[in-house]
This record gives C-alpha cells, structure tokens and sequence, in this order.
C-alpha cells in the first residue's frame, strides 16, 4: 500500500536529514524534557540542502528563500523524519511564526537587524501561542507611554518594504513604551534572544513589538505543558519593561489588523504542516503492524475492516496534504490565504492527527502506549495540538463567518 506523499523536493530532504539526526535521540531527549542545542544548531546550518530555520526570510537576507508551499513540505518532512511533535513546533515557531511577522511588517532596520540571524539559527524567536488567535482572545500584556512626547496610537508611520502578504510596513517614531503582564505557553522561551509581543492600550488598540531578551524588566519563568516536552516552553513576565519606539512593529495601534491575523494564518497553516509528516508515519507504521500481526491465527491485514480502517488514513494523509498546500499555495500567489481556508485546514489536521493516532494504537495494540515510539508522543500531543490555535472553539465560527459572509 503506498502513502501518499509530497514529491516536492525540500520536504524528501528534511524527511531524510530529521531521520538521521534528529530521530535516534527523540526517545531520550522525551523521556528527559530535554531541548538540544547542538541539535537545533545542526537542523540550522543543514547543508547541502535548505536550513530548518530560514525557509522564508530572502535569500539577501540570508535565508533560503522558500516559498511558503516549499516550507509547509520542509516542515512535514521534517515531523515525518524527526517523529518529534515538540522539536517541530519550536523549530516552526522560531522559522515562521517569530520570523514572518518581521519580514511582513519590519522597518528595514529590523528586517537587517533580527532576520539575518534567525535564518542562521544564530537567535531563537520566540512567542506565546496565546497570541495565534487574533481578536478571540484579550491581550494579557499593556503598553503605554514612557513619556509625554509624541502622539498616541494611531500616529503617523514610516514606510518600510513589502513583506510576505504585500503589506507595507510602517514604525512609529514617539517617545517608548512601558509593557507590563505576562504570557503563558512562550514557546522557545529558555532559549530566545527575543520575542514577539502584542500589547493592549487603554483605548483598546493593540500594538506589536520585538522585546530583546536582555531588556530590564523582563524575566522568563519555569512554566510548561505536559505535551510536547521537547519544546523548551516558558512564561514570559514584563515587570515595567521599557522598549524603544524601534522596537515597534508594524503600526501604532495597527496591531488587530496586521500582525495578528498573520499569526493566525501562518500558525494554522504552518504549525499543522509537521503533523502531516507526523500522519504520514503513523499512517506507515499502521501499515507495517497490519502486516506483522496475527490475530487468532490469522494475519491482521487480512481482515476487511483494518484494510477499511488503513483507506481511510492514507485518504486523510492526502485530504491534509491538500489542504495545506491550497493555503500555501494562496501565500505564494502574493496574497494571504482566507481565513476560512487556513481554519479548515487546522480543523481537519488535528482531527485527522487524533483519528489516525487512535486507529495506530489500535492496529500495533495497546502496548504501543507504554513504550518511547512515536504513537505514545502523539497520542499525548495530539491533544494539545488540537487545543492550539483557538481550537474547534475559534476555528469553527471563523469557518460559519466566512461561509455567511460575516467577516
């Protein structure tokens, strides 16, 4: 039975490279709640094909200059190769969620500044997956001014160039800004060199700003999911955290509609991309224990029901893969995908991760949930995939909104 899989070619080589480097220790570095530098390091400077942690950034800017179909490929082979739900997501969050934003909206400044170094792996980007869910949920960090100079939010911008969507960037030019709060579920946290906060004004405006790790007032706690250990998580805690009007991004006030339905998008497209290489290999394993069992005598796959039972996951495997690659593809035309289009691709992913992970354990047997392979990890961590990026909470009214046309 042959699994449907992306013959594009960055997504064969990261299946590959992930397999030989990062999957012989995922068990341990599991069991231990370990993150590996020296691992995310080599998936940084992979050669000869494209690094994992600059697919997006342009080429002169020292990025591999992927389009966004490549990446989605790059990440699920990545998931597929590395079997590692935890090392995907933060790889995926520091290469596209922390980076993308920068190249949308950054002043050439920043763009010149951050992205050279996040392509390189040199800092890590980090944020908070409370922040993937646009105007769903309340901004848990304020700003205000640091001073009576300059204008409020909503004041004139300064031009920038043409990020991935087309938008053209603007940076505020006032006077700083104080942020105070805290974000849970910041993952990359332990090992960011910076971050990506949307702030609340008292007006109700909302603000996006890159915080250097080093600014005074900012600390990082010990909080983390059980999910997912190989993500090195963290609580982000901004006590008065005063950050200069550079560290702005996009515009003043201009937040609600630039930076955080981006995050949307590229979460529910791009951090479901790695569980499509992860379905992929339940979906072949699956396969292997239908072929190696026997059930009272008999082999298991000569049963109607699990050859039904594998249809269905190798049709769910290439559903997703659809999916994903019409968003994707919706990126690359210079444009962002509908929201309706990237919510129903996160909606079908995660059920799918779910459907395809309870059906493994039923093929290999319950033993498969005691020991260190990829079916325990996913079973556990398909749970909190599925409760990210808003979850059926979120995406199914983005998904009747669009339908009725109300936005």
């Amino acid at each position: 039975m042959e699994i449907p899989h992306s013959p594009t070619a960055p997504g064969e080589w990261a299946r590959e490279f992930a397999g030989r480097v990062a999957r012989p220790t995922v068990a341990d570095r599991d069991r231990d709640r370990r993150w590996d530098p020296r691992l995310f390091a080599e998936l940084a400077g992979a050669r000869p094909g494209p690094g994992l942690t600059g697919p997006l950034v342009p080429r002169e800017l020292g990025g591999d200059g992927l389009s966004a179909t490549q990446t989605v490929a790059l990440l699920a082979g990545l998931g597929e190769g590395a079997r590692d739900p935890g090392l995907a997501l933060a790889v995926g969050v520091h290469a596209v969620l922390a980076t993308v934003p920068l190249r949308a909206f950054g002043s050439p400044g920043q763009r010149e500044r951050y992205l050279p170094r996040m392509a390189s792996g040199e800092w890590v980007g980090s944020l908070s997956l409370q922040q993937t869910q646009g105007a769903s949920v309340a901004p848990t960090v304020t700003a205000r001014r640091a001073g009576d100079r300059g204008a409020g939010p909503g004041a004139p911008t300064t031009g920038g160039t043409t990020g991935i969507d087309g938008t053209r960037p603007g940076t505020a030019t006032t006077g700083g800004w104080v942020l105070s709060g805290a974000l849970d579920l910041v993952a990359g946290a332990p090992v960011a060199h910076h971050f990506l906060v949307v702030a609340a004004h008292e007006d109700g405006g909302r603000t996006a700003f890159v915080v250097d790790r080093a600014t005074p007032g900012l600390r990082v706690g010990e909080a983390a999911p059980a999910a997912m250990p190989t993500c090195p998580w963290g609580r982000l805690v901004l006590d008065d955290c005063t950050v200069p009007d550079t560290a702005v991004l996009g515009t003043v006030g201009g937040a609600a509609a630039e930076v955080e339905p981006l995050l949307a998008v590229l979460d529910w497209v791009f951090s479901s991309a790695p569980w499509l290489g992860l379905i992929r290999a339940l979906t072949r394993d699956a396969v292997d224990d239908a072929r190696d069992r026997r059930l009272f005598g008999r082999p298991l796959h000569h049963d109607q029901s699990v050859r039904f039972t594998l249809a269905d996951l190798a049709a769910r495997c290439e559903l997703a893969e659809g999916m994903l690659q019409r968003a994707a593809e919706q990126f690359d035309s210079g444009d962002r995908p509908s929201r309706q289009d990237a919510a129903t691709a996160r909606l079908f992913v995660a059920a799918a991760a779910r459907t395809v992970t309870d059906a493994a354990v039923r093929l290999a047997g319950p033993l498969a949930l005691t020991g260190d392979g990829l079916i325990g990890r996913a079973h556990r961590d398909a749970v909190f995939f599925a409760g990210t990026g808003g979850g059926t909470e979120v995406l199914r009214p983005v998904i009747a909104a669009s339908l009725l046309g109300l936005g």
